[in-house]
């Protein structure tokens, strides 16, 4: 008897032409399915550094993140932090974090499910957000590698600047607040249809 693989469905898959079709200067992309791991750790800890050389970054303090190699480490409390990673590598790698641990107190939890994660990228980025952030995205206050929880249009979101200028951003949401972010960031777009930014 052949038992057949059910299809995966993104929580934004159904926004992929809506979201394809919003004005010049900006560009959103899902990043659907990304490895996702919680990993709560006392920092400066034996098991803090052990998690650190497995990995091969340090983990990075209040507001920031960690976003060159495989695996994006961002900040998300005094002794928590989201492990990003490639899609289907939450086992290894949290077989690798487990190992590395031991007997230390520490713990790794797959979240993988929880969000998914919408790229935004262009120069209507900051324009755009603002209408619903209260977060200044300027660069002066928001440097790239900046990695806040905060509230956009009234969804809770983990917001990542990649670039300079909050050019390009990572919005992580959770995937029951997905479709209602996609909604809002169409409608939001509105004004700047036929925009050449």
């Amino acid at each position: 008897m052949t038992v057949e693989t059910p299809t995966r469905f993104s929580p934004l898959s159904a926004w992929r032409d809506d979201l394809a079709q919003l004005p010049a200067g900006l560009r959103a992309t899902e990043l659907p399915f990304l490895t996702q791991l919680t990993l709560r750790v006392r920092p400066g800890s034996p098991a803090a550094a052990a998690v650190e050389v497995t990995l091969g970054i340090t983990l990075p303090g209040p507001s920031g993140s960690e976003m060159a190699g495989d695996v994006k480490a961002l900040w998300m409390g005094p002794d928590e932090w989201l492990l990003v990673a490639p899609e289907g590598q939450q086992d290894d790698l949290a077989g690798k974090l487990r190992a590395a641990i031991g007997d230390e107190f520490a713990s790794v939890t797959d979240v993988s499910a929880q969000r998914t994660t919408l790229s935004l990228s262009g120069d209507l980025v900051r324009d755009v957000l603002a209408q619903g952030c209260a977060i200044d995205l300027d660069p002066r206050v928001t440097p790239v590698g900046s990695c806040l929880t905060t509230v956009l249009a009234q969804a809770p979101v983990t917001l990542v600047v990649r670039e300079e200028a909050a050019s390009a951003v990572w919005l992580l949401v959770r995937s029951s607040f997905a479709t209602y972010l996609a909604t809002w960031l169409v409608d939001a777009c509105t004004e700047y249809r036929g925009s050449t930014a």
